[in-house]
């Protein structure tokens, strides 16, 4: 990621923490006068257009809804040829900017087209294009050809693989041979780190190239190294505790991530902004992130705990934050066994479908093979300024979200 973008995204950060929304953007791109036709959110969508919308989508599968025709072709219509999708498009008849391709925008995408099913060609050039970019260590970074790999892509990723039908343990990169698995474990800490042991970091300190747990990469790499996507559902709950050992295979490093956030999540239900200044301030994206994985690793005491705490106390947040904000508490709901249609008495899925086209129920008989798949599988350092502070802060987790909160730029 490029200064100008790291300085764009900031200014889009600074807004939605409760700053002025700029005149023009600080790259100089003026913020579009409307939201485009057949997008959910009202928001700028410049850096989570693509990734809300697929939110979005997936969600609304959870509820067996059929979001409309036009919210599903202006998702399509993101598309580059090439297969890959970038955070937003504004003029899709443009070519794709290549320094603007985002593996993270693309995973999403492939995981809500396959859940909405018939988008078959589309899925596969997907997947064609994110096993194009795979880096030498088996993982994905943010932008390909900008920055080494990081947890949070890696993760989604092995998501999107798993989904499309693929096993990720077999895509391997054409240089060295290595699985998305091989590059996930190593941004695991180890059991005997004194402050973040079983922990994920997001990226290595690019200075030293000692890893920092991140809870936000804790969540999404767990979900990751058990094969599962932005929905997982729960797994068997098993007989490990909060114990951490040496992580020889990804089951056992997404368990020590597991225990790690299961521990810092006991205190209070919820995970800490590290926004500077507001240590106690809640992270509430990465707090549902967190649910569905300690659900998916078999975790269910906690997942639960967390689960209604955010059902009492992140209402207010997700209104402010719209359409992604409702998908992330719909997959901690499913993911805990809790009502998304009273969740601390809010209706999330009727609240989702308001921010977009207006939706169809789904056919509830005879679901496709592909939706019942889905189901199955669900399976350079100015990082430092805007990073783990600023965009990790507030826990809104979709415009830079926590796929991009940590990003080096």
């Amino acid at each position: 990621m490029t200064v100008r973008r790291c300085a764009a995204a900031l200014a889009a950060a600074t807004a939605i923490l409760g700053g002025a929304a700029p005149a023009a953007l600080a790259d100089g791109t003026p913020p579009p006068s409307t939201v485009p036709p057949g997008l959910y959110g009202t928001k700028d969508p410049q850096y989570d257009g693509v990734f809300r919308q697929s939110l979005a989508f997936l969600a609304q599968q959870k509820a067996d809804v059929q979001p409309a025709a036009q919210a599903v072709a202006w998702l399509t219509g993101q598309q580059c040829a090439d297969g890959s999708f970038m955070s937003f498009r504004a003029d899709t008849a443009k070519a794709c900017d290549a320094t603007k391709l985002d593996t993270n925008a693309t995973s999403a995408a492939i995981q809500a087209l396959v859940a909405v099913g018939g988008h078959a060609d589309a899925v596969k050039k997907g997947v064609g294009w994110l096993k194009s970019v795979q880096q030498d260590d088996g993982g994905w970074p943010y932008t390909p050809g900008m920055g080494g790999s990081d947890a949070n892509s890696t993760a989604i990723v092995i998501g999107a693989l798993a989904a499309a039908g693929d096993k990720p343990a077999e895509v391997k990169s054409a240089k060295g041979g290595k699985s998305p698995y091989d590059a996930l474990l190593t941004f695991a800490l180890p059991c005997d780190d004194p402050t973040g042991a079983g922990a994920f970091a997001f990226q290595p300190d690019p200075k030293t190239q000692k890893l920092y747990a991140n809870a936000a990469a804790t969540a999404a790499a767990v979900t990751g190294a058990l094969g599962k996507g932005l929905t997982a559902t729960a797994g068997t709950a098993g007989a490990l505790g909060t114990a951490c050992e040496k992580a020889a295979t990804p089951e056992q490093g997404a368990h020590n991530g597991a225990a790690y956030l299961a521990k810092t999540l006991a205190p209070t239900g919820f995970l800490k902004s590290s926004l500077p200044g507001a240590a106690d301030q809640p992270d509430f994206g990465s707090t549902a992130d967190a649910v569905v994985a300690l659900a998916a690793d078999g975790m269910p005491e906690q997942a639960k705990k967390s689960a209604d705490w955010l059902s009492k106390n992140a209402a207010a947040w997700a209104k402010e934050n719209g359409p992604a904000a409702y998908a992330k508490l719909i997959f901690a709901a499913d993911a805990t066994g809790a009502d998304p249609k009273n969740f601390g008495g809010v209706n999330l899925v009727q609240s989702l479908n308001a921010t977009g086209p207006a939706a169809q129920a789904a056919p509830s008989a005879a679901p496709s093979a592909e939706r019942k798949d889905t189901k199955k599988n669900d399976g350079i350092s100015v990082w430092w300024i805007v990073g783990v502070g600023l965009v990790a802060g507030i826990g809104v987790g979709f415009l830079i979200s926590s796929r991009k909160k940590n990003q080096q730029p």
